[in-house]
Parts: structure tokens; C-alpha cells; sequence
């Protein structure tokens, strides 16, 4: 049995996941979560929650990634609607400290957080801040303690997962790592990005041993669950994203060699609907057809306007739409290319994430977080200019249907660009590029986030940019949006405003 695609189906989802208007890390609806979840059927039901809860934020993170990447623009520069401004302003990097998007993807965030948290505290799983580490309090539950230690590592990656987005996206953020009240968050500030890491690396350190590190298995009753290869290939992208290369290498080594994940023979089935959780996903924010409230949005989001339902059932919402410069760049010759992205009349538009559906909002595809293609490549990157790490990037061509780019990669700039494109063009449109293009910033030294944002403004201002409503924003202003403080996004004013009690500091440039 496959345990989102069905369980979820009898769970449902709004019961987890409800969304107010303020965080409220411990609502009254949940006053008795702590005595409720007294076993493991119990426990359970609330970590199937945990993973519903996933879907939420996805929604809204390809508009906060994506779209403030060179990979993505909005359709229509000519829009004056409300929606389609909103979304240019973050692909312009102009977003207000109100901006709806940017404040509903930190409150599903944090409410799912709240979730995992009431799992942690009822499991007697304690976050020691000054030490950065993990402890079990004495077991009272009846439940062994491998249970124990199955729920909690589950729970544990998940709000890993979580804060390693946030950190990312705001920089500093609030670390609520117990169930607390609303008045009680009223006195929670903003933590230091080290601290932050400091939690994100103590959950996965601790999940990575609490759960299965058995071989990857396509008849696994445990598929869509975390395990300990998607704790480690995720701590090792923390890692990498610290520029802690070495600690990188071990745990993206450990899962190269012993995990059973590979990569796929063909692009295409990675992304299939009839093969899903296969031996490239270490991990995937899952979706359920069929009308329970679980299906995917993404379809009708990225399918063109006005098609009708020649792309798909219900039309299409023509958000998220490829650059013109990715079009060139992304040679017709490369497999994944056909796979990625497809033409419309005159316009390319996301194929990756369109497949049949018959309600419209309602598509069964999941959304890749983790694959064994991002492994390989950031092995690479955390080993550097090495003829190992050119050997894993034509593993990665080799499947595209390129040819072997050894001779050409003469030097550590030529090498960093090959790299940093092969990162592109296989993990197109999967919320990967922009948090690259952070990373790069610290881990090459020849690319940087600014160049290429810079770069792509200017690429795409004629055909593009320097068609939008007056007033049309100059290339030099759009180039000058892109700053290390525009780089992340404001803390929510609403987060800033109704706190009576602590003065919240809004990021640099808000």
C-alpha cells in the first residue's frame, strides 16, 4: 500500500491544516492533541496530518522560487489584474511586506510546524537550543520504542524540511520547536539564520537515525514516508548550503553508495503519474486525484490561458511561464526538454507538471523534493573542480541524450557554469533554481545570484519587461532590485504589526 496516496483519502486533509488569519502554534481546537495522541493508531492520524500539511505551502512556493529565478516569468506583462500584478511584483523582486503570497505560504508553514510539534512533545522528543541537540524524555506511551522513534524521525524531517525553507526564503525566522499558546508566541522573536541551521541539522542528524535505512524497494509499504536517505540527502544539502563541504560529502556519499536510489533509465518516468515514488524520488510532496480535496493544482496553474482544453481539462491559469532565454538555452537536443516544456502557439509553457486530469484543480502528480539526480550533482558541487565530480555531471548528461563535456570543462569557471546549468536544466521547474543561485553565492566563486538575476532582466527586457503598463520599469531599475536583502523576502507585516508585546525587525530593504 502506498501510504499518502490512500491513507490520506480517509483522513482528509482540511482537518490538519486550517489556516486563520494569525499564527496560532497551539489553537483551542487542538487543546486536548496532547492527551488525544495516547498511541500509535493515533499518533499516526496525526502524522498522516503532518504530511498532508505538506501540500499547503507548495502551492505557493514556485511564486517565491521559481518565478524570482531566470528560469520563469508571469505571461502577461500587459496584465493590469490585481493576481497577475501581485505575482510580477515578486518576479521583479519588488514584493510589499503585505503581499498575500509571501504571508500565506509562511502561515501554512508555520502551521504545519505546529503540527509536528504537538507529535514531538507527545512522543517526549525535547530541543535542547543552547546545545543544538535532541533528547527522549522516558517513554510513557504505550508504544515500543522503534515506534517511537519511527514517528518522531518522520515528524522531525518534516519540520527540518520546513525551517530549511524558511531560513531560506526570510532569513531568520521565529524557532518554535514545542507546542506553545498565542499569547506565548507573543514573546517568541526572530532567531539568528545560525540558529535556525543549528535546529534543521539536529532534526535530521536525529531522524537520519530513528528511521529505516533499508534499501530502496519499489514494493515498500513505506513509500511517501521519509526515511533515512531523505534525511541524509536533505542534511546534505544543508550541509552545502552552510558551505560545509566535507560534512556534505559523507552524507550525500552514504546515500550514493548504500540507499538503493538511481537514477532512472529515462527523464520521463521520473515524472510519470503511473510511476510514482520510484528509485529516483528520495522524497515528494505527494497528491491524490479523484475528488477527496488532495489533488494537485498545478495543471490548470501552469497550463497557457485561453487553451481551452487543449492542454488540459478546465483551462489554464498561464502562470509561471519559461523565459525566452531558457528556450535557446535548453537545446532541442536535450532530452528533457520535451519534457519540461512545450509550445503553445507562440509561447512555451510548464509540461513537467500537466497531466490529465478530470476535475479541473485535481491532478494526481507529486512534487518532487528530493531526486538522486540532485544527489549526483551536488556531490559534484561539494567536491569542486575534480575529475570525479566531471564524471557525475556526464552521468547526468549521458541520460538527456549529450554528449561527454569533459574535453571542453578546461577550467574552474567553465566547470562551475556546467555545472550550474546541468542543475538547471534537470531540476527545471521544481523550486530548485532560486535556492541554487543562493547557494552559488557561497559555494562557487565564479556565479553569483546577482550576475545571473542581472543577466536575466536583460535578456528578457525587450520581449518582456519593457512591455509592462506604465510606468514601464527601466532595466536599470529592475537590475537594481536584485540586492542581497531583495535576495529574501520580507517578514509578513502582519506578523510585525500584531505583536503588542516584542518590536519584530523587518528584513533590510522593506
Amino acid at each position: 500500500m502506498k501510504f499518502l496516496k490512500y491513507i490520506l483519502c480517509v483522513i482528509g486533509f482540511g482537518s490538519f491544516t486550517s489556516c486563520n488569519d494569525v499564527i496560532d502554534l497551539l489553537p483551542q481546537s487542538n487543546g486536548n492533541a496532547t492527551t488525544y495522541y495516547s498511541n500509535l493508531e493515533e499518533l499516526n492520524v496525526a502524522l498522516v496530518g503532518c504530511y498532508s500539511g505538506l501540500q499547503r505551502p507548495m502551492y505557493f512556493e514556485w511564486q517565491l522560487t521559481e518565478l524570482r529565478s531566470d528560469n520563469t516569468k508571469m505571461g502577461s506583462p500587459g496584465s493590469q489584474s490585481a493576481p497577475n500584478r501581485d505575482l510580477s511584483d515578486l518576479d521583479m523582486f519588488i514584493p510589499a511586506t503585505i503581499h498575500q503570497s509571501v504571508y500565506t505560504y509562511w502561515l501554512n508553514t508555520y502551521n504545519n510546524i505546529r503540527n509536528t510539534n504537538i507529535i514531538l512533545d507527545r512522543l517526549g522528543v525535547n530541543y535542547d537550543a543552547s546545545a543544538g541537540s535532541i533528547s527522549l524524555a522516558t517513554n510513557t506511551l504505550p508504544i515500543t520504542e522503534a515506534e517511537r522513534k519511527q514517528v518522531a524521525g518522520e515528524a522531525l524531517f518534516i519540520r527540518a524540511y520546513h525551517y530549511f525553507n524558511l531560513v531560506r526564503l526570510y532569513g531568520g525566522v521565529f524557532l518554535v520547536h514545542k507546542p506553545i499558546t498565542a499569547e506565548e508566541a507573543k514573546t517568541v522573536n526572530r532567531s539568528s539564520v545560525d540558529d535556525i541551521y543549528k535546529l534543521i541539522e539536529s532534526d535530521l542528524k536525529t531522524a537520519s537515525t530513528f528511521l529505516s535505512s533499508a534499501k530502496f524497494s519499489a514494493s515498500s509499504p513505506s513509500l511517501g514516508r521519509a526515511n533515512a536517505w531523505s534525511a541524509k540527502g536533505l542534511l546534505g544539502k544543508v550541509y552545502l548550503t552552510r558551505n560545509k563541504k566535507a560534512e556534505a560529502i559523507t552524507q550525500l556519499q552514504d546515500v550514493i553508495s548504500n540507499s538503493g536510489y538511481n537514477l532512472l533509465p529515462n527523464y520521463a518516468d521520473v515524472f510519470s503519474i503511473n510511476n510514482e515514488m520510484n528509485a529516483e524520488i528520495l522524497f515528494a510532496v505527494r497528491y491524490k486525484a479523484g475528488g477527496f480535496g488532495l489533488g494537485a493544482t498545478f495543471g490548470n496553474d501552469f497550463a497557457p490561458v485561453s487553451s481551452g482544453t487543449a492542454i488540459i481539462n478546465g483551462d489554464g491559469d498561464g502562470n509561471n511561464y519559461p523565459t525566452f532565454e531558457l528556450d535557446s538555452a535548453h537545446i532541442a537536443a536535450d532530452k528533457r526538454k520535451a519534457v519540461n516544456m512545450a509550445l503553445w502557439t507562440t509561447k512555451y509553457y510548464v509540461k513537467k507538471f500537466v497531466h490529465p486530469i478530470v476535475l479541473t484543480d485535481d491532478g494526481e502528480g507529486d512534487w518532487p523534493v528530493l531526486r538522486f539526480a540532485d544527489i549526483l550533482l551536488m556531490m559534484a558541487e561539494a567536491k569542486g573542480f575534480t575529475p570525479e565530480s566531471v564524471t557525475l555531471i556526464n552521468r547526468i548528461r549521458t541520460r538527456a541524450g549529450l554528449p561527454d563535456i569533459s574535453a571542453k570543462l578546461t577550467s574552474v569557471a567553465l566547470f562551475e557554469q556546467a555545472l550550474a546549468d546541468e542543475r538547471r536544466f534537470e531540476l527545471l521547474f521544481e523550486n530548485q533554481r532560486f535556492f541554487d543561485l543562493m547557494r552559488f553565492n557561497t559555494t562557487m566563486s565564479t556565479i553569483t545570484a546577482e550576475k545571473i538575476m542581472k543577466d536575466h532582466f536583460a535578456k528578457e527586457y525587450v520581449k518582456h519587461y519593457g512591455k509592462y503598463p506604465a510606468p514601464v520599469p527601466t532595466l536599470a531599475q529592475l537590475q537594481t532590485n536584485v540586492n542581497a536583502n531583495k535576495l529574501l523576502l520580507p517578514i509578513p507585516q502582519r506578523e510585525i504589526d500584531t505583536n503588542t508585546g516584542l518590536k519584530i525587525a523587518q528584513n533590510p530593504g522593506y
